[in-house]
C-alpha cells in the first residue's frame, strides 16, 4: 500500500508542474504583447491600430484572468481528489493493519473468518464474500464462512480445486458471464465474482470469493477492487497458515500418528479430569483396556504393514462404537484404552463385549485371525481414584488372557459392592 501512496503523490507533483508551466507560458505571452504595445506607442501613425490592439489586449487580459481562475479551480479540485484518494488509502492501510493485528489472536478458522467479515464489510461495503479453507486431506475446500451474498448466488458447501482456475493458476480470476469471460466449472451463477487464492509459505491455504449483485460494469468494478481483495487475501493466508501449523502441532502432541487416537499423556489428563468430575456428581467413570491377541504372531506371519493396518481398523472400530463424550487412547504397542465417563460397570461390560465382537469381525476383511482380550474397571465400584483404576483394569486384562483370550473380564468390586470377583464374559454371552 505504501507504493500506492507514492504513486498518488507523484501524480500530484506532475500535475502541479504541468499547471505551473501552462500559467508561465500564458504570462510570457502577455508580456510579449505588452512590449509590442509599448513599441507602437512611439509612432503616432499607429494610434488607431494601437486603440484596436488595446481593446484586444484588454479582452485578452480578461480572458487570461478567467483562464487563470479556471486553472486554479482545476488544481484545487485535482488536489482535493488526490487528497481524498490519499485519505482513503490511508484508512484502508489502517484497517488492514488492524485486521492483521486481530488475526494474530485468532486461534481457529472461525475466529479468522469473523475478523475477515468485519474488515471486508468496512472496506468493501455492498460486496458479498465467501471464505473457503482446505480440509486436512487437501482434496477439497470447505466453506468456512459466507456473508452478504447477493440474491441468486449461493455459496457452495465444498469446492474441488480442479474446478477452479484461480487455484490452478495461483492468480486472481474473474468470473463474469455477461462479459463472456472464462468461468470456473464450479461457478454456476450469472453474477460476476473475483476469486483470490490465499497462499503463504509456498502453499495454498484457501480461496476468497468477492462478488457484487449488479451486472452492468461488473468486470470493471471487480477489477477496481481486486487489489484491495488481494490485500485481504494475503493477510488471511498468513493467519490460516499459522492456524494450520498450530493445529498440526497440537494434533502431534495429543494424537498417536498411526491410529489417530489420543496418546498416553492426554489419556492420563482426561482420566484425572473425568474421575474428579464424577466424584463431585456421584457418577461412575469406567475404563476399558484391551490388548490384541497374538499380535506378534500376526506381524511375523503377515508383516508389519498388515499389523499397522489392523491397528488402524481396530482404532476405527473403537471410535465408531463409543459416544462423543468418550475418549479412546493408545496406551502402548497393541494396547488401547477407552475412558467412559458417567458409565456404570454393567454398561461398561456391555460396551466392552460390543467392542470385542467388532474387533473379531475384522478377521474376515483382513483374511487372518483377529481378536482382543478386554479388562474393565470403574470408579468407584472397583477402584478409588484415577491412580489405581488403570492397574486394576490391566489386572483384569491379564485375567482375560489367562481365561483363554478373546473375552471380557471385569475387575473385583470393592468390599460391600455386592458383585462377583473377576466376572468373565465368554464370547457370545454377557454375565
Amino acid at each position: 500500500m505504501s507504493e500506492a501512496q507514492g504513486s498518488v503523490q507523484r501524480s500530484i507533483d506532475r500535475a502541479k508542474v504541468l499547471d505551473r508551466a501552462h500559467i508561465s507560458g500564458m504570462i510570457a505571452q502577455a508580456v510579449v504583447l505588452i512590449a509590442v504595445l509599448l513599441t507602437l506607442l512611439i509612432d503616432e501613425k499607429y494610434h488607431d491600430l494601437l486603440a484596436a490592439i488595446g481593446s484586444i489586449a484588454i479582452a485578452g487580459v480578461f480572458m487570461l484572468q478567467l483562464t487563470l481562475r479556471r486553472v486554479a479551480l482545476t488544481i484545487r479540485a485535482r488536489e482535493a481528489e488526490n487528497f481524498r484518494q490519499t485519505r482513503d488509502s490511508r484508512e484502508q492501510i489502517q484497517e488492514l493493519f488492524a485486521m492483521t493485528d486481530m488475526l494474530q489472536a485468532a486461534e481457529t478458522y472461525e475466529d479468522a473468518g469473523a475478523v475477515l467479515m468485519a474488515t471486508s464489510r468496512r472496506l468493501l461495503p455492498g460486496y458479498g464474500t465467501a471464505l473457503y479453507v482446505f480440509n486436512n486431506s487437501r482434496d477439497r475446500l470447505d466453506l468456512a464462512r459466507a456473508w452478504d451474498m447477493p440474491d441468486g448466488m449461493i455459496a457452495q458447501e465444498t469446492l474441488s480445486p480442479s474446478n477452479c482456475w484461480a487455484l490452478k493458476r495461483g492468480k486472481p480470476h474473474i468470473n463474469a458471464p455477461h462479459q463472456a469471460t472464462l468461468c470456473c466449472a464450479h461457478h454456476a451463477s450469472q453474477i460476476a465474482s473475483v476469486e483470490l487464492p490465499m497462499m503463504a509459505c509456498g502453499q495454498l491455504h484457501g480461496l476468497l470469493i468477492i462478488t457484487h449483485s449488479e451486472t452492468d460494469g461488473a468486470f470493471e468494478r471487480l477489477m477496481s477492487v481486486r487489489r484491495l481483495g488481494r490485500a485481504l487475501a494475503d493477510s488471511m493466508s498468513l493467519a490460516l497458515s499459522n492456524i494450520s501449523l498450530r493445529e498440526k502441532l497440537r494434533t502431534q502432541s495429543l494424537r498417536d500418528p498411526l491410529t489417530g487416537l489420543y496418546n498416553r499423556r492426554y489419556m492420563e489428563d482426561a482420566l484425572e479430569r473425568f474421575v474428579s468430575l464424577g466424584s463431585r456428581t456421584g457418577a461412575s467413570t469406567a475404563v476399558i483396556m484391551l490388548d490384541l491377541d497374538n499380535f506378534k504372531k500376526l506381524n511375523d506371519e503377515h508383516g508389519h504393514a498388515k499389523g499397522d493396518a489392523v491397528l488402524r481398523d481396530v482404532a476405527a472400530q473403537i471410535v465408531g462404537c463409543l459416544r462423543p463424550t468418550d475418549v479412546a487412547c493408545r496406551y502402548g504397542g497393541e494396547e488401547l484404552v477407552a475412558i467412559l465417563p458417567d458409565c456404570s460397570l454393567e454398561d461398561a461390560l456391555a460396551k466392552a463385549e460390543m467392542l470385542r465382537e467388532r474387533i473379531e469381525s475384522l478377521g474376515t476383511s483382513h483374511a487372518c485371525a483377529i481378536s482382543a482380550s478386554l479388562g474393565v474397571a470403574t470408579v468407584p465400584e472397583t477402584a478409588t481414584s484415577a491412580t489405581d483404576i488403570l492397574p486394576i483394569a490391566d489386572t483384569a486384562l491379564y485375567a482375560a488372557k489367562k481365561a483363554g483370550k478373546n473375552c471380557v473380564v471385569a475387575a473385583d468390586k470393592r468390599a460391600g459392592r455386592d458383585a462377583p470377583r473377576l466376572t468373565t464374559i465368554k464370547p457370545g454371552k454377557l454375565a
